[in-house]
């Protein structure tokens, strides 16, 4: 059974302005549902989702990261 993860994340937030990469314990919020992800499939099974240019630069190098 193959599994694809879609991850939405804005990143416009009226309430906590970019959320998506704060910090929690050292690691941006948006980490723990790659993670989480992570979890169930692949990499190349998990899709981010997201208009803004920071969440995107976080997730490419989570992504460089977990290749070596």
């Amino acid at each position: 059974m193959n599994i694809l993860v879609i991850i939405p994340a804005r990143g416009g937030s009226k309430g906590i302005p970019h959320k998506n990469v704060k910090e929690l314990n050292g690691k941006p919020l948006i980490c723990y549902s790659i993670d989480a992800a992570r979890q169930l499939t692949t990499d190349e099974n998990i899709c981010v989702s997201t208009d803004d240019d920071v969440i995107i630069k976080v997730c490419r190098g989570l992504w460089l990261e977990s290749s070596f």
